[in-house]
């Protein structure tokens, strides 16, 4: 009766054993699996020296962005990535958006800005713009615009008056700055921001500065346009210039600026404006037409609507560019003293070799 008990307890020996060893490896998988769980989750997967951004299209699935992901070049460990991708369930929640990926992000950060739509801004900036085209063209490749599409609406006579402005005019409404955005935003989205952007910039203060000057705001930017075009170095100089052209304004003199002649030959490349160039037929021709041209000639800065709205007084009615080159204008009163002033340019733009 002693051996069944023997055999038995063996037995159970065995069993013990066989369970201590199953819950070792297990212990033994779970500690691996969980250390690995922590290290594609929480451990950092992008490495970049410089900042670098991902753009998710509308309509864009998780494995394109994933794909556009890892073509930048900055992901450690690819796997890992799609790993926690899975897991997270990103392809339900693809946002279209620009996003940051930020060095040192770990793998569950990155997914989860993704998903969340925590994209980063943009900074967008007016600057060397002249034509409704190029316009049109820096908005276009600013967001996720499709081709042509602002060309459309800067064109459109009735979403331009919607606004408050024509075709002409609308470029006015885009006051040179540094604007944030997301690259996401719609095309009127974008639009209107500029529009209260605009309203903000035309405080009461400035609105009573042009009604003094019997302008509206349009005319004000235009007229800003023609002060920077014939001043872009030396800003302290643009209320002076500014001056001379009311002054011109007032008396009904031509305006006679080079560069709305420029603007009306379409052609940005002449630097000597010649007999030729001024038979051209076109209201932006300020020496064949009196008053201001129908718009801007460019997009003027803050700086030269100011000194527009704040012009020097004097009684200066010409200038032109000093036979220095400094960037600095010679003033006179007359016309006597203005041709003068204009021969020696002139002889200087032939000595310096510059025809055209």
């Amino acid at each position: 009766m002693a051996k069944p008990r023997i055999d038995y307890k063996a037995k159970a020996l065995k069993r013990r054993n066989r369970f201590a060893y199953i819950t070792g490896i297990s212990g033994l998988i779970l500690i691996t699996f969980s250390y690995y769980f922590y290290q594609v989750f929480f451990t950092p997967n992008v490495e970049t020296k410089t900042p670098t951004y991902v753009l998710v299209r509308r309509g864009e699935t998780a494995k394109a962005v994933l794909d556009s992901i890892e073509a930048t070049g900055v992901i450690v460990d690819k796997l890992s990535l799609r790993f926690v991708a899975k897991v997270m369930k990103y392809e339900k929640l693809v946002k279209p958006g620009r996003y940051e990926l930020k060095d040192g992000y770990t793998n569950r950060e990155l997914i989860n800005a993704l998903r969340t739509g925590r994209q980063s801004p943009l900074k967008l900036t007016f600057q060397n713009i002249r034509l409704r085209q190029d316009l049109a063209q820096k908005l276009n490749t600013a967001i996720d615009a499709r081709p042509g599409q602002f060309d459309s609406l800067l064109s459109s006579p009735g979403y331009t008056k919607s606004l408050g402005f024509d075709t002409t005019s609308i470029m006015t409404m885009f006051i040179p700055n540094t604007y944030e955005l997301y690259w996401n935003s719609t095309p009127d989205n974008l639009m209107q921001r500029m529009k209260k952007e605009y309203e903000k910039f035309w405080t009461p203060a400035r609105d009573a500065k042009r009604k003094k000057l019997n302008l509206s705001r349009a005319e004000v930017s235009t007229l800003a346009s023609i002060v920077e075009a014939e001043q872009q170095q030396h800003a302290d100089e643009r209320p002076r210039v500014a001056g001379v052209y009311l002054n011109r304004l007032r008396r009904g003199m031509k305006l006679q600026a080079d560069p709305t002649v420029v603007y009306a030959n379409q052609d940005f490349t002449i630097k000597r404006v010649l007999n030729v160039h001024l038979t051209k037929d076109s209201p932006y021709n300020t020496y064949k037409y009196a008053g201001l041209p129908p718009g801007p000639i460019n997009l003027p800065s803050i700086a030269s609507i100011d000194a527009v709205l704040n012009p020097e007084s004097h009684d200066y009615l010409y200038f032109c560019a000093k036979e220095d080159f400094s960037g600095y204008h010679a003033f006179a009163r007359n016309e006597q003293e203005h041709l003068v002033n204009a021969r020696r340019y002139q002889a200087a733009l032939t000595r310096s070799g510059i025809m055209k």
